[in-house]
């Protein structure tokens, strides 16, 4: 069963920053995208940022387009999310999600994804 594994939230003040990992393991196809959505309490799962694995290119929803970055680790199966200058509605539950597939969608849509990790909690305190 492959799974997806999230790290690295918690609380910040206004203005902080944090950096979210994605681990997936025991996949049993090549991952060729992967995805950060979040959630908030009452509000629906949008994506934040997304990876393409093979080739490599970045997409970011507006509303975080230039305080956070994905990246790639040198395994293709490990991505991060640095997020800076965070501000209080970015508060939400993030999750990681992985796709064995390129996706149409720059950012994909959450049924596009295979597997999801359950979710790491950032909190930020104006």
């Amino acid at each position: 069963q492959a799974q997806v594994v999230e790290s690295g939230g918690g609380s910040v003040q206004a203005g902080g920053s944090l950096r979210l990992s994605c681990t997936a393991s025991r996949y049993p196809n090549s991952i060729d995208y992967m995805g950060w959505f979040r959630q908030a309490p009452g509000k629906g799962r949008g994506g934040v940022a997304a990876l393409d694995t093979g080739g490599g290119g970045t997409y970011y929803a507006d509303s975080v387009k230039g305080r956070f970055a994905i990246s790639q680790a040198n395994a293709k199966a490990t991505v991060y999310l640095q997020m800076n200058s965070l501000k209080p509605e970015d508060t939400a539950m993030y999750y990681c999600a992985a796709s064995y597939r390129r996706l149409r969608e720059p950012l994909g849509r959450r049924e596009d994804y295979d597997f999801w990790g359950r979710g790491t909690q950032v909190t930020v305190s104006s």
